[in-house]
This record gives structure tokens, C-alpha cells and sequence, in this order.
């Protein structure tokens, strides 16, 4: 072989197979899917981790769930999810997307509680939003943060759940929830109430209860004394 031979080569081979192999290197890792990306998607029967045990201790919590907080998604996480469903309005799959996820108050994308205002969780200030929302829109703006103070108060209340999602999702503690309203989209006006009570602005001066006189059927609740009344609420301690 002449010596123009084997530079010809040398300068032809060797730059094709380093493409072959860069190609090789790229197609597998775009088929490779860590577990956190997987379980990230979509929980269901069968998923591990951290994310299905908060799943599972929030469902407990709220009575939906009877099995043991292992982080393992068996039947009864199955069975529970599907009540939960069943009782929010959701599709009824047993499986925890997008729209189960947010209802329960969790982010599927992370596992990590990104702080937000107060220090509160991302995904718990979208939910107080979407409660606010449900709630409280077309009332006036302090309003809509007194609505969202309620549900901190009682946070921080023994009588009371010890998270948003707990209070927010305790049974028959807010008619939004049952009637599946608390899953509408909530504009920015909520957003920023919520994250305004969130930071510390309580309208309310500490009340745990409200509701509207001309509609509220709750007679236990009427003999409450008021504290004070925002647009169509009155807020009692």
C-alpha cells in the first residue's frame, strides 16, 4: 500500500467512525429514562419512591387511604387514589397524573418542596390559589386573601390538619371541593392573594371559619360569633 494510500484512509475512516460512535452515544442516552423521570411522569400501580409516600400520607390524612406509608403503590394506594378521584370530580383511574397530582396538592415533576412565599411550598400556594379561586372570586381583593388566611389559620390550629392540603381537603370543610370547583384554573388575582396571606397578610386577625350569610345552610356555623364581615363573607373566630 502506497504511502498516499494510507493517508487517504487515515483521514477517511477515522473521522467516519467517531461520527458512528457520537451517533451511538446520542441514541442511547435519548432512550434512557432515569427513575426519577419515570416515576416524575405518571404514579401508578407498581411506582416507588417518595412521591408515593407523600401521596399515601395525604390520602391517609384525609381518610382516603387505610395502608401502611411504605412509598410502595400497591392496590390499596389504587383503591385509594380511585376514591379520591371519585370524590373530587376526577377521572376515575387509580392512577396519579397531572390534573390527581395537583388535586392532592403534590408537583409530579419534583420531589423537592421548591420554597415559595412564607416558605410555603410551590405546589401548596397553587392550591390555596385554586381554593381561593373557587371560593372567593368576584369578591374584593382582601377578600380573596382573607379566604386564603382562613385556611392558614387553621394550619397552624391543633383543631385542624397541619398542612394546606389537609385543611383544604379535610371532609365536607369546604363545599368547593365536593362540588369539584377547587379544580378550576385560578386567574392571578387569586395567585397573589394567596401568596400575599401566605407571606403574612391575615385580613382576618386570626379567624378559622367563614361563609356567606345569604347562602350558608350550616346552622352550627350561623351560631358562630362574627368577627367581621369582607364583601359577601362573614368571619368568625
Amino acid at each position: 500500500m502506497s504511502e498516499k494510500t494510507e493517508k487517504i484512509l487515515r483521514y477517511t475512516v477515522v473521522p467516519v467512525l467517531l461520527v458512528a460512535i457520537v451517533a451511538a452515544i446520542i441514541l442511547a442516552l435519548n432512550g434512557f429514562e432515569s427513575p426519577e423521570s419515570a416515576e416524575a411522569a405518571v404514579l401508578k400501580q407498581g411506582s416507588t419512591g417518595s412521591v408515593v409516600r407523600t401521596v399515601q400520607t395525604r390520602l391517609k390524612s384525609w381518610g382516603y387511604y387505610t395502608g401502611s406509608v411504605d412509598g410502595i403503590y400497591g392496590s390499596l394506594t389504587v383503591a385509594a387514589v380511585k376514591y379520591f378521584q371519585r370524590v373530587n370530580g376526577l377521572q376515575v383511574d387509580g392512577i396519579v397524573g397531572e390534573k390527581t397530582a395537583a388535586a392532592i396538592g403534590i408537583s409530579l415533576a419534583s420531589t423537592s418542596s421548591a420554597s415559595g412565599a412564607g416558605g410555603y411550598s410551590s405546589s401548596d400556594a397553587y392550591l390555596l390559589a385554586r381554593l381561593v379561586y373557587a371560593e372567593a372570586r368576584g369578591e374584593p381583593y382582601v377578600g380573596q386573601v382573607a379566604v386564603a388566611a382562613v385556611v392558614l389559620n387553621r394550619v397552624r390550629s391543633s383543631s385542624f390538619p397541619n398542612t394546606i392540603s389537609g385543611v383544604i381537603y379535610q371532609p365536607w370543610a369546604f363545599s368547593v371541593v365536593n362540588d369539584g370547583q377547587i379544580n378550576l384554573t385560578p386567574n392571578q388575582t387569586a395567585i397573589n392573594a394567596a401568596n400575599d396571606a401566605m407571606n403574612g397578610w391575615d385580613p382576618t386577625y386570626g379567624c378559622l371559619y367563614y361563609y356567606n350569610p345569604a347562602t350558608a345552610t350550616n346552622s352550627w356555623i350561623k351560631q358562630k360569633p362574627i368577627h367581621l364581615t369582607i364583601g359577601q363573607h362573614v368571619f368568625c373566630a
